[in-house]
């Protein structure tokens, strides 16, 4: 069987250029930047529909993105699904909700406390810091031109729409979950897709942007 084409999906933001250094790795791959003024996922869905290939493609999630590409994947023919770092949705979450719901912040103290690190600096709140929680193993290049870039904003009405899908769709589903991500430790990740998904989680090195930080690792997983 050929190569499936690729279709990227970023997390909250929405700028596929998080995916600037994976797409020229991949081949047949496209990256996806999704509406700032989403009303909510349908809006995402659109977006993503609008570049979907003729043939079932394997769509890749990244964090907040693994809420998108469900949808797609139960509304379009899909080769499979990959959540790279993923808020791995279940029925009844909100964007807003899935934080307390999978107990993320007990997961972020715990690995924070054992790598000497404050979990404030990680977790979403007024001491949050994305060089502590995002940044800190991008190559200071690449963070130099990650902090040139115009952002491009993200809906907040999107955190409020409810998943709506009663179970999980019925294809193909792989979870990549970053050996050092500090935002979503890897023990989280790993239970979330066992709890939710019935898969265990492969690892690839990086942190939350592992894309940006091991492009090569993570295209090599892609495409595996």
């Amino acid at each position: 069987m050929p190569p499936a084409p690729l279709v990227l999906v970023p997390g909250a933001g929405g700028d596929g250029r998080y995916f600037d250094r994976v797409v020229p790795l991949l081949g047949d791959a496209v990256a996806v930047d999704l509406p700032p003024d989403a009303a909510d996922f349908n809006d995402y869905v659109a977006a993503v529909a609008e570049v979907l290939p003729d043939e079932p493609a394997v769509l890749v999630g990244q964090s907040m993105g693994a809420f998108t590409v469900a949808l797609v994947a139960e509304r379009f023919p899909t080769r499979a699904v990959v959540l790279l770092a993923p808020m791995v949705p279940a029925p009844g979450d909100t964007a807003g909700s899935w934080w307390e719901r999978t107990g993320h912040a007990g997961a972020v103290e715990e690995a924070a406390t054992a790598r000497g690190l404050d979990p404030a600096a990680i977790l979403p709140g007024p001491g949050f810091d994305p060089h502590v929680a995002f940044f800190h193993d991008l190559p200071p290049d690449v963070l130099a031109e990650l902090l040139a870039l115009e952002e491009r904003g993200q809906s907040a009405a999107v955190f409020d729409a409810e998943f709506p899908l009663r179970a999980w769709p019925d294809v193909p589903t792989r979870v990549l979950a970053g050996r050092d991500d500090r935002f979503f430790p890897l023990p989280f990740v790993q239970r979330l897709a066992r709890e939710r998904l019935g898969v265990e989680a492969e690892v690839v090195p990086g942190g939350h942007l592992a894309a940006l930080s091991h492009p090569g690792e993570v295209a090599r997983a892609l495409l595996a």
